[in-house]
């Protein structure tokens, strides 16, 4: 699926995003041309996503992360739909999950502090349609955050 020069460009893109194409194209060890096509390639293919910029939320004021374990009422026919459809209405919800098991649904929500996290749960979480049960684990911290892949 990958060649070797895929991987030396997917590497040094994950190395350092914001490599100019000429710089990713050096050290890769091929031409900024041979570069540009490879990577357009690997767009159109659907490997490579685009680049995009990572938010340190804690350095714009939140404080806390939640992740909401949420099981549905599933006699409903369109509980997945309705209830992914109000969760990415709210503001704070950063991510949504879906799994096979107990839980069907997490949510990773952000907030200031706790009185704003109350305030989301209260106002935006517990509204939201078809929950049967859920369950919150607080964030205290992240040890190990890496989604570089081993190519």
């Amino acid at each position: 699926m990958l060649d070797d020069i895929d991987r030396r460009l997917l590497r040094q893109m994950q190395a350092d995003p914001s490599l100019t194409a000429a710089d990713l194209a050096a050290r890769a060890g091929v031409s900024p041309l041979k570069a540009q096509r490879r990577l357009g390639r690997l767009q159109e293919r659907g490997i490579l996503k685009g680049q995009h910029a990572v938010i340190d939320w804690r350095a714009l004021g939140y404080g806390v992360t939640v992740s909401l374990r949420i099981t549905l009422d599933k006699t409903q026919a369109r509980a997945f739909d309705e209830f992914i459809a109000a969760a990415r209405g709210i503001a704070e919800v950063t991510e949504i999950q879906t799994f096979l098991g107990r839980v069907d649904l997490r949510l990773s929500v952000i907030a200031r502090d706790m009185g704003h996290y109350q305030q989301i749960y209260r106002d935006s979480i517990l509204a939201l349609p078809h929950m049967a049960d859920i369950e919150a684990l607080m964030t205290v911290a992240t040890l190990y955050d890496d989604e570089s892949l081993p190519l």
